[in-house]
């Protein structure tokens, strides 16, 4: 689960670690850009061990090279899952169909994040809700108040009231909402947009892109997001481990 029910029955804001994935290394990029690494990692499971070991109890999982080119790597997945335990893995990267989905499932994972699949036709949303139920993650992925896809290189052409809309009407479980140019620039997070995903869809919402700071972290709790996925100021220290305990 990304969040815990505290005694009073009100979920706890959880800070989920993220580790991105190209080739076998763990990168951060700036933007999104392909061509502009920021941070590596040469061994991603033990990232995924030092995470669980800090008290992170979801690890947000990226497969860029799946994200770009739309063929998963299952077996990537499979590897963190076992080293992240017992942290639970929330995967991402490469799903175009029902299939990948369940490929990803069947690797461990405890919740899957569809992107682009989810904007490829009107009823597609429909079909992942079916399929994955609760385990369903829905990706807005936002770059100048337009929604993107396929590794953040292409338009949906949908403003992001209009994927809200589709995401609260198929009854899509949780979203994560990705300020695309803020990703890995520690320049802090599109607080306005966050506040707008929120309100707009009545679900729960983790925020991603631009986390430098427990200032930020405490700024993205009081826009109603239930969590927020952190990678740069994790690895660079901005924002220290002890944070994921919560």
């Amino acid at each position: 689960m990304l969040t815990r029910k505290d005694d009073d029955g009100r979920g706890r804001f959880e800070v989920v670690p993220a580790i991105d994935l190209l080739g076998d290394e763990a990168v951060r990029l700036e933007r999104g850009d392909y061509e502009r690494v920021v941070a590596r990692h040469a061994d991603p499971c033990a990232l995924a061990r030092r995470f669980a070991e800090a008290g992170a109890r979801t690890i947000h999982v990226v497969d860029l090279d799946g994200a770009r080119t739309g063929r998963g790597r299952p077996e990537a997945i499979a590897a963190l899952v076992r080293a992240a335990a017992p942290a639970a893995v929330q995967a991402s990267g490469g799903v175009r169909a029902p299939a990948d989905a369940r490929a990803l499932v069947e690797a461990g994972a405890a919740r899957v994040v569809v992107g682009t699949a989810a904007w490829a036709a009107p009823d597609a949303l429909a079909t992942y809700v079916a399929e994955l139920g609760e385990r369903l993650v829905v990706a807005v992925d936002v770059r100048a108040g337009r929604v993107v896809a396929r590794g953040w290189t292409a338009e949906t052409g949908l403003t992001v009231a209009e994927a809200v809309e589709r995401c609260a009407s198929a009854g899509v479980p949780r979203l994560l909402c990705s300020a695309v140019e803020r990703d890995g620039t520690l320049s802090g997070p599109n607080l306005e947009l966050l506040a707008d995903v929120v309100e707009r869809s009545g679900l729960p919402v983790l925020a991603a892109g631009g986390v430098r700071s427990s200032d930020d972290v405490r700024a993205i709790e009081q826009t109603g997001c239930v969590g927020a996925v952190v990678g740069r100021a994790l690895l660079e220290g901005t924002l220290p481990l002890s944070a994921l305990a919560g």
